[in-house]
């Protein structure tokens, strides 16, 4: 099924944002992002030569030698794109229950945050593939701690994806 998936990019961009972590350069650098993940433009978390996330401030040579030059915010747009395209294929694999573009963007935008494994294990999908849709935006306001700490910016999130999931009628 062709899916819709321009509330699941914008909701992630007005999260994730676009920072630097050099903005003296002219592109776009590797940051740390609050989880402690070596991450590109719009939460690209930056993998090493072998696949693995790059984690940890002291990984900053090796994230920064994976995006050697940085990247443009074209580049960073492709990335995006591809990571969503990806999320919706894990998403769509987990569904057992047929739901809207934005509740769907909702999810995608969750389990681009979380990963696709978190959700699959969740609470959460398990009310989805019930039907329990009323209960669904209860279980993303769970999901606001990062390193055992609640973070302002996670529970902007969760609510911004409780209210989407709200966005259409059941």
């Amino acid at each position: 099924m062709a899916r819709n998936l321009s509330q699941a990019v914008e909701l992630i961009k007005s999260f994730e944002g676009i920072p630097d972590g050099d903005p003296t350069t002219v592109n776009l650098d590797p940051y740390l992002c609050p989880a402690g993940y070596w991450t590109i433009g719009w939460g690209h978390v930056a993998l090493d030569p072998r696949g693995k996330q790059i984690k940890g401030a002291e990984n900053k040579a090796l994230a920064r030698s994976v995006y050697p030059g940085g990247i443009t915010k074209a580049e960073a747009e492709v990335l995006l794109t591809d990571d969503v395209r990806r999320f919706s294929a894990g998403v769509e694999q987990l569904l057992k229950v047929t739901v809207s573009d934005a509740r769907f963007c909702a999810l995608v935008s969750f389990a681009f945050n979380v990963g696709v494994g978190a959700l699959e294990r969740s609470t959460l999908l398990r009310l989805v593939n019930e039907g329990a849709f009323t209960q669904v935006p209860a279980q993303f306001l769970r999901w606001t701690k990062a390193g055992g700490k609640e973070l302002a910016g996670l529970k902007r999130r969760r609510e911004a994806e409780a209210k989407l999931w709200q966005s259409v009628a059941a």
